[in-house]
């Protein structure tokens, strides 16, 4: 298995993309966006396990009512740092919210590591009129969407007359579309090198 990797699921109302890194076994940092369907939103969060332990998660909300909140514990799992910033003020978070994060934690390493283990990969780029995609990495591809697939992206190409970027899943049952927005998806996506 590379040391990055990226994979993703649809959820209940949006689409969650995965990447990941574990450069050592003791060490992973894994960045998960979550794009719901109906709200012009994006919520990222980052987590980082040290010696299998989780040491930090900073997650940001974007959009009508930003957010962001931080926290970080000791090797012992003690909360070391907490923070929790709205749009105008600071405020704590209860002990109740900051186990739900680590609960959450936990949660996206499992799905993370049962999507690795189907084989389960993300891949973005720009859909082209063709039905080809430009990868945000360089080079193309031409996903094996079906129909509704297709016609789904088609009317959101020509919804929004502007360059359409697309996330898609392909694993060994076959290929899932994601996402298909105007927003620059190659922008969100997180380098090897610099993740």
């Amino acid at each position: 298995m590379p040391d990055f990797t990226a994979s993703g699921y649809l959820a209940d109302r949006g689409a969650v993309r995965i990447w990941r890194k574990t450069p050592s076994p003791q060490s992973t940092h894994l960045q998960t966006v979550y794009t719901p369907f109906t709200e012009p939103v994006t919520e990222t969060t980052d987590y980082q396990w040290q010696e299998g332990k989780l040491i930090s998660v900073e997650r940001k909300i974007v959009g009508a009512n930003p957010e962001s909140v931080t926290l970080r514990f000791d090797q012992s799992g003690r909360l070391s740092f907490m923070q929790r910033q709205l749009a105008n003020r600071r405020e704590a978070l209860t002990a109740d919210a900051i186990a739900l994060y680590q609960f959450d934690a936990g949660r996206m390493l499992t799905i993370s590591d049962d999507l690795l283990r189907g084989r389960v990969r993300l891949l973005q780029g720009e859909w082209m009129p063709s039905g080809a995609v430009r990868l945000c990495g360089g080079g193309k591809a031409s996903p094996g969407f079906d129909s509704n697939a297709v016609r789904y992206i088609t009317q959101h190409q020509q919804g929004s007359g502007e360059p359409l970027s697309i996330a898609w899943l392909e694993a060994p049952g076959g290929t899932q579309l994601l996402l298909a927005t105007p927003e620059d998806l190659c922008q969100q996506q997180p380098q090897a090198d610099s993740f």
